[in-house]
């Protein structure tokens, strides 16, 4: 398989997973499914396809971090891929983790679902906001509801 087949491969074997987050929450098998690590396994199979035969650099890479060390593993086309694989493993896995703390904290699905996008998109940020808004929930939670308001 070329490797810009595996690139590819690594965001549609996580779209599907996505999806159930976003669109199908609260449904008994997206419950499941957010709770078992097995979604992230493909996309991890993908990313080992890539890096083993870029190993050295990759290696190289990762244990004496440098920019220019970066820029010549993404320079590989297996490089650039493997990141690729790892960043969608990844995000996955973090959109798995706030899906289910939402769930835990009643956070409402309307709210979940562009936050997810936005984490599938830009996680750093995503998962910025859902840490924000995970305070907030859990802030107003400790506090009770306000007396006299509506």
């Amino acid at each position: 398989m070329s490797h810009s087949t595996l690139f590819e491969l690594a965001f549609y074997l996580a779209a599907p997973f996505w999806a159930l987050l976003i669109l199908a929450p609260g449904w008994r098998w997206t419950d499941r499914i957010a709770a078992s690590p097995l979604p992230m396994v493909p996309v991890i199979a993908v990313y080992l396809a890539l890096a083993v035969p870029v190993f050295p650099q990759l290696w190289a890479a990762v244990s004496h971090p440098d920019l220019a060390g970066f820029q010549e593993l993404l320079r590989l086309d297996g490089g650039a891929g493997a990141i690729w694989a790892q960043v969608i493993a990844w995000d996955l896995f973090l959109g798995q983790w706030m899906y289910r703390e939402a769930r835990a904290l009643k956070i409402h699905p309307l709210v979940m679902g562009p936050l997810l996008v936005l984490t599938i998109l830009l996680s750093p940020i995503g998962v910025l906001v859902f840490l924000a808004l995970r305070a907030a929930v859990r802030l107003r939670a400790r506090r009770g509801p306000r007396v006299g308001t509506p």
